[in-house]
């Protein structure tokens, strides 16, 4: 038991990294266009910096196709949430619900989906 005792103090006092987390979607809305859709969507992220932080948002139908990304260029620490938009999403006629997807670095994609159903 000795033997051991000192292995499970230097474990205890080991330093653990924060869980990672997906941004928070706040908001999202979508409105039809000649040249596509436009996408307007609100996120919140515990950004610390370059080390973390939310760097994207993407729209995806059903089966996983990718209409349209919306890459975050840096960090947001002192602005949340945040809004940023997309225009020019083509999303086939008939398409009743597309995803919104989020990202961050240096995770990636989350699998969360968040629903938009899509006024007609």
């Amino acid at each position: 038991m000795k033997r051991t005792a000192p292995l499970l103090t230097a474990l205890l006092l080991t330093p653990v990294p924060a869980l990672a987390t997906p941004p928070t979607v706040e908001a999202i809305k979508a409105t039809p266009g000649a040249g596509g859709w436009s996408f307007s969507v609100t996120l919140s992220h515990a950004d610390t910096g370059w080390e973390d932080y939310a760097d994207g948002w993407r729209v995806v139908g059903s089966d996983g196709t990718i209409y349209g990304t919306r890459p975050l260029a840096h960090p947001h620490v002192n602005e949340q949430p945040f809004t940023r938009a997309q225009s020019g999403i083509k999303i086939p006629e008939g398409t009743a619900t597309v995803y919104i997807e989020t990202s961050t670095s240096p995770e990636g994609w989350w699998d969360a989906r968040h629903e938009v159903r899509l006024p007609k």
